[in-house]
């Protein structure tokens, strides 16, 4: 049975490269459409952010020097190229899903509009969030804290490459340890990177527990979702 009727899904965008350098690993993103597809059979109602740092990282050399403001509107059209492609690999597996952007490209995918996004929600559709916040000098992770905010996730699940928060860096140190599960002024006193500040700081305020599991792991978003001891829970 899932513990969660409602979830918020953060996926970077160098999730989706799998062992290529950047771009999009077909493989790797066809495993994980089908992780999510197990998870809306269980009647979970499920909306994902997107990064962009696998195409970017493509360009980023380019990037160097340049405005930020600039580069990080670079970042949000990457966040958009992901989501269509998540997006399709979706349809071609049976998943209904809509795009929703927070910049115009209305030709390309519809705006963000949160009771038509609530309204995706209720009919059981997929929804993917493209372009951050819409504004820069903003991460995917604050985009991730505001949508599971406003649509009113009971919790956001942070997809990473470690399956869980670590006391160390557990590639550096061998006794580092993973905790179960830690409170947000735990994880600020012991200087644990979950997420970038901004966001850290959103969903304490906001009351939305995060998450934080591999996506590497086969399973492991479906033993999230029924509440097994997958990752680590960061909690008030």
């Amino acid at each position: 049975m899932p513990q969660y009727k409602r979830i918020l899904l953060k996926l970077s965008g160098e999730a989706l490269m799998g062992e290529d350098a950047y771009g999009i690993n077909r493989a790797t993103i066809v495993r994980m459409v089908r992780e999510v597809q197990e998870v809306t059979k269980l009647g979970v109602e499920v909306a994902v952010v997107i990064g962009g740092g696998n195409i970017f990282r493509g360009v980023a050399g380019g990037a160097v020097g340049m405005d930020r403001a600039t580069a990080d509107y670079m970042g949000m059209l990457a966040t958009v190229m992901n989501a269509l492609a998540l997006a399709d690999t979706m349809r071609q597996e049976g998943i209904i899903a809509r795009v929703m952007s927070a910049i115009a490209i209305e030709q390309v995918v519809e705006p963000y509009v949160r009771p038509k996004a609530l309204q995706y929600l209720e009919e059981g559709k997929v929804l993917i969030f493209a372009a951050g916040t819409g504004n820069p000098f903003f991460t995917t992770d604050t985009a991730a804290a505001l949508r599971g905010a406003e649509i009113g996730a009971e919790i956001m699940l942070k997809a990473t490459k470690v399956d869980g928060v670590y006391s160390d860096d557990p590639r550096r140190d061998a006794k580092a340890t993973r905790y179960s599960s830690i409170t947000f002024d735990e994880a600020i006193s012991k200087n644990l990177q979950v997420l970038d500040a901004t966001a850290f700081a959103l969903c304490r305020d906001q009351n939305l527990p995060i998450r934080v599991f591999s996506i590497l792991k086969a399973g492991a978003l479906k033993r999230v979702v029924t509440g097994e001891d997958e990752g680590t829970l960061v909690h008030v």
